[in-house]
């Protein structure tokens, strides 16, 4: 620390030299004209406070720190401020108006520090840092400003005064200079906000006017596309009756021009259809209806429909991959057809030679419906231009196939209905691939179909499994893993569901997301945790976020990040609803060499293997070990395995147990639909790999709720 400056307070005009000073030493660091009066005016207060209230004091000038300040500690040896918290805090005035200086210095200081003691006095350290461009001041130069301060003699009291007021008048002038700058300011942004809201006012109306005239379009294409379809559907049928000759024979001239009646209404119906739904999907008026369907399901039937479209002997291939573990949809299945047919009947038309594959893939929460093509291929310029109306890419093929130029453009809106989107990849020469990507589910989906059980309608030999989840996907997934397994799903959207079922029924297990639309799952793990009524049923959180330390430390019993796989999820359950209860396996069959078998095959399996040699004994050991499930082979004497199953699921002791049907036997439709309502799965012995064996009865046991050693789940 460097002092610079040491100043008594004894009389009034010494206020005054406090003030000259500490503008001197401020103009001598290099402080602006702006910072040196805030300095100046700050001590001045300070001091004028201790020579008033203290009757004098000392006020003492120095320069310390790293960034270097100059600082000013004004000390009295008064009887100190009895409020000062209140004084600091702007809530004490009084008569006198103390604490309104103190205020008005902190807010113009960047250093202030006050200490007042009770009859011990107060001091006030208060300061400015100099500016960080300026280099830092050594020892000596601070000594030689301390100089020239120090051999300057104080100015006359009326000239600090009259300067004093100079500086008001010149702030007073600059702040009228401020209002003026800001006045002109706000009658330019006054102007500006008018021609803001004229331009506003002109956009209004320009976009009124388009949305009439885009109403004006649909309402037009809407109106003809109906009034062609009588008369097109006329011509069809006349030329269709002429070329059958119900009303004779015709020459092979006019069969010839009859026939190009008819592909002319042909086209002209197609052109027809198109501009309908286009007309219905731009006004709003198409209709989603959302239903269930596999994927399989729908390239079935899709493979059916277009067959046709392959000429005899050609040299194009329609191969439709088969989809593996694609959950099921729930969107507008005539919707997605149509997008498909488009990219299909496209992809045939524009292939000489090769094949068109179409194929799914499904990630977390949306499926890719994709149809690549090895035919001519599509220009980088024109690859976005195809979906725009009415317009047809030029190439050789164009003229031998005829189109409408709408059909690319109404699978895009289709696919933009229902929540998706379309996608094009192509290389001139070497071929194409379009792409729909869809939510698993439709999102405006208001119910989840027959997803949430009536809990009176629960399976007895089903264990429910409550879900809390708000994306109706997810639920979707978590229903077709729980599918063929000992589970039943019972699904929550909101907490508040939640609570209402756990008020009706005792789930085995719950499944909580934490991410709940404006909802805290965390609140709820800790809920279900803390009643006693459901805190021993155990809770696996399944969220997108990696929390599992957080999960576990509010009590919860099992962890996944999303996307859940369904062994992993039957698994998780299995080991935390059968944990400390015996896992024993029942096998039922006659012949000893296969028991063998099967028990050899679960050799590495913490499993307890029971065995029973006919159905008698299987039954009797059925209802006194109650084993964890049971594996039953039909073909046995005495009692076969359809009696042994009717029995054990008209027996209230053991009709819980789960039964994987096990057996040689060639079944029926009719007998496999019977055994598959009363098992849970039904593994054949005719596999002859031992890997494909193991694989087949892991994932029996699995679903029947066994607990298997991870390498066992997972092989």
């Amino acid at each position: 620390m460097i002092t610079l400056f040491t100043l008594e307070i004894r009389y009034e005009q010494d206020v005054v030299q406090s003030r000259q000073r500490t503008r001197e030493l401020a103009e001598q660091l290099g402080f602006e004209t702006q910072d040196q009066v805030r300095l100046a005016t700050a001590v001045s207060e300070m001091v004028r406070n201790a020579f008033q209230y203290a009757g004098g004091g000392t006020v003492e000038y120095y320069v310390e720190g790293t960034p270097q300040a100059f600082l000013v500690r004004i000390q009295d040896k008064g009887k100190g401020i009895p409020h000062l918290e209140d004084v600091l805090d702007g809530r004490y005035t009084s008569s006198t108006g103390m604490g309104v200086g103190i205020t008005g210095t902190r807010r113009l200081m960047d250093i202030f520090e006050i200490d007042s003691l009770p009859d011990q006095g107060t001091t006030v350290v208060v300061g400015k840092t100099l500016s960080k461009r300026a280099p830092t001041l050594t020892d000596s130069q601070l000594q030689q400003i301390r100089k020239a301060v120090m051999a300057r003699s104080p100015q006359n009291p009326y000239d600090e005064i009259q300067r004093q007021n100079q500086e008001l008048l010149r702030a007073m002038a600059e702040l009228r200079k401020r209002e003026e700058e800001l006045s002109q300011l706000n009658r330019e942004l006054e102007d500006t906000n008018r021609g803001v809201v004229a331009l506003y006012a002109e956009l209004d109306e320009k976009a009124s006017s388009l949305q009439q005239v885009n109403e004006l379009k649909t309402r037009f294409l809407s109106n003809m596309s109906h009034e062609f379809r009588t008369p097109l559907n006329s011509v069809l049928s006349l030329s269709r009756m002429l070329l059958a000759r119900m009303d004779g024979d015709l020459t092979v001239e006019q069969e010839k021009q009859v026939t190009f009646i008819q592909k002319a209404a042909n086209g002209l119906s197609e052109l027809v259809n198109d501009l309908l739904d286009l007309a219905k999907v731009e006004a709003g008026k198409t209709e989603v209806r959302p239903s269930a369907f596999e994927v399989s399901d729908l390239f079935g039937t899709l493979r059916g429909m277009l067959r046709p479209l392959l000429a005899e002997g050609a040299s194009v291939a329609l191969v439709f991959e088969e989809p593996d573990g694609l959950s099921t949809l729930y969107t507008d299945e005539g919707k997605v057809s149509q997008i498909l047919r488009n990219f299909i009947s496209n992809a045939l038309k524009f292939t000489e030679q090769g094949e068109v594959r179409v194929s799914a893939l499904q990630t977390d929460r949306t499926v890719t419906l994709s149809v690549s093509d090895t035919g001519i291929g599509i220009t980088p310029e024109d690859q976005e231009r195809i979906f725009e109306d009415f317009v047809q890419i030029e190439s050789h093929l164009q003229k031998q196939v005829k189109g409408t130029g709408l059909g690319l453009p109404l699978s895009r809106k289709l696919a933009e209905l229902l929540g998706g989107s379309v996608s094009a990849r192509s290389q001139l020469g070497q071929g194409s691939t379009f792409a729909v990507t869809l939510p698993i589910a439709y999102p405006h989906v208001t119910e989840l179909p027959e997803l949430s059980q009536p809990i009176a309608s629960l399976k007895a030999m089903h264990l429910p499994i409550l879900a809390v989840e708000d994306h109706t996907e997810t639920l979707l997934i978590y229903e077709k893993h729980l599918q063929a397994s000992k589970y039943q799903l019972i699904a929550a959207r909101t907490l508040d569901d939640a609570r209402q079922a756990l008020q009706q029924l005792r789930p085995a297990a719950i499944i909580l997301d934490i991410l709940l639309d404006g909802q805290s799952g965390w609140t709820f793990l800790q809920e279900l945790k803390s009643d006693e009524t459901t805190c021993a049923i155990p809770v696996i959180v399944i969220t997108v976020i990696d929390n599992e330390k957080q999960a576990l430390a509010l009590g919860a019993d099992g962890f996944i990040i999303k996307p859940v796989e369904r062994w992993s999820l039957l698994n998780k359950l299995n080991t935390l609803i059968s944990q400390g209860k015996p896992q024993k396996l029942l096998l039922i069959d006659d012949d000893p060499a296969y028991r063998y078998v099967v028990k050899q095959l679960l050799i590495s399996t913490p499993l307890q293997i029971l065995e029973a040699a006919n159905g008698r004994e299987g039954l009797a050991m059925a209802e006194s070990e109650q084993p964890a499930a049971i594996l039953l082979d039909l073909e046995m004497p005495e009692i076969n395995g359809f009696e042994v199953l009717d029995q054990l699921k008209h027996t209230a002791i053991t009709q819980s147990i789960p039964v994987i049907i096990h057996s040689s036997t060639q079944l029926d439709a009719e007998a496999q639909s019977s055994l598959a309502a009363q098992s849970i799965a039904i593994v054949s012995k005719e596999t002859t790999a031992q890997a494909a064996t193991m694989a087949q009865l892991r994932d029996a046991l699995i679903q029947a709720g066994l607990i298997l050693d991870e390498e066992n789940c997972y092989a």
